[in-house]
């Protein structure tokens, strides 16, 4: 007696460990809806000439059930035959005997139809459900894939680009001729460019993978005062720049300069020289506000969805032609802040850029 009553427990705690707690519902539903259809079953023989109460109550109960206990097809529509045919036969000998009213019997069939489209309809269900899994899983997997992309191809791109400035800039200290100073000077230009790709594939990167924020308290109107002094020393636009207090703010400085640099290098590159160039910030009950203007010539309203679309660009009358990741770095940043970037048309010509951030 010692020995099995000391190897019981061991016995009972082991299968209880095999079955996890899905499968411990699914016993306990399997168990109690069997329970409940024997105990329907008892009140249909006791209480003869009230058969259609508890007949109900019964195929209600294992719709319920179904609704968190699917069962296999073919078991299912077994069971819920022998149930109709072990109930309707009780029902046609009460009904027989003359204890239950022969209207009555038109429930034998029509509540396991009622039941079987439930069956159905949680398959159904069911069979959705796998293949928007199955979508997401694909879409999470496409997304790993691009973010493996953009680290690999930033990092790829940086370490040849390195290499090819640091001869260029050894070759320009050399006595040269004005055309090719002139060549070196274009092959600079798009050594900087790649350079600029490879570093915001990298950024994107960071922002993709959801770990790349690190807030601090930062003045956002400062920022602007400051990034408005250095752009408008070297370009030769009208700059108008309006700062009200927005209060400090907790934001990541350098991503928040990042987007603001995106957003005046765009304004830049789609004024004319002698433009207006109009950054604008302020502070709208729980959020703050930047505004980049620029006097070009706006954006085409077939354009306007895709502004913000990765490597989507479009061909900039004053400036370089971009990376086509700028602007949407710069969404990705703010949606990461809690924030929101869009772009309007104004009446009068040129876009306007607005940078929403949440003001605590």
């Amino acid at each position: 007696m010692s020995v099995i009553s000391s190897k019981a427990p061991d016995v009972l705690s082991s299968r209880s460990a095999v079955l996890g707690p899905r499968r411990q519902l699914e016993v306990a539903i399997d168990i109690a809806a069997a329970v409940f259809v024997v105990a329907m079953m008892g009140l249909i023989i006791a209480l003869p000439g009230h058969e259609a109460g508890p007949f109900h109550i019964m195929f209600l109960a294992v719709a319920i059930a179904y609704g968190y206990r699917m069962w296999p097809l073919i078991p299912t529509i077994c069971a819920t035959a022998v149930i109709t045919l072990l109930a309707g036969w009780l029902m046609v000998a009460h009904a027989s005997a003359g204890r239950l009213a022969s209207p009555e019997l038109a429930e034998i069939p029509l509540m396991p139809l009622v039941l079987l489209v439930m069956v159905w309809h949680a398959r159904r269900r069911m069979a959705a459900v796998e293949q928007l899994k199955a979508m997401a899983g694909r879409q999470l997997d496409a997304v790993d894939r691009e973010r493996e992309f953009f680290r690999d191809a930033s990092h790829a791109i940086r370490t040849p680009v390195t290499i090819a400035r640091g001869h260029l800039e050894l070759v320009e200290t050399a006595v040269l001729e004005d055309e090719v100073r002139s060549d070196l000077s274009v092959a600079m230009l798009q050594l900087e460019r790649m350079s600029a790709l490879s570093n915001r594939l990298l950024a994107v990167a960071r922002l993709d993978s959801g770990g790349a924020l690190s807030k601090q308290p930062m003045d956002l109107g400062d920022l602007i005062d400051e990034m408005a002094a250095n752009w408008s020393a070297n370009s030769d636009r009208i700059w108008r720049v309006r700062t009200f207090p927005t209060g400090v703010i907790r934001a990541d400085p350098e991503w928040i300069e990042m987007t603001l640099d995106a957003l005046i290098e765009n304004a830049v590159n789609f004024t004319p020289l002698g433009g207006v160039i109009s950054l604008r910030c302020d502070r709208v009950g729980d959020r703050c506000i930047v505004e980049v203007g620029d006097s070009g010539p706006g954006i085409e309203p077939d354009d306007l969805p895709h502004v913000f679309d990765r490597f989507w660009h479009r061909k900039p009358p004053y400036g370089a032609m971009g990376t086509g990741l700028g602007l949407s770095m710069a969404r990705s940043a703010a949606t990461a802040h809690g924030g929101a970037l869009s772009v309007r048309n104004e009446p009068p010509g040129g876009a306007v850029f607005t940078l929403e951030l949440p003001a605590t």
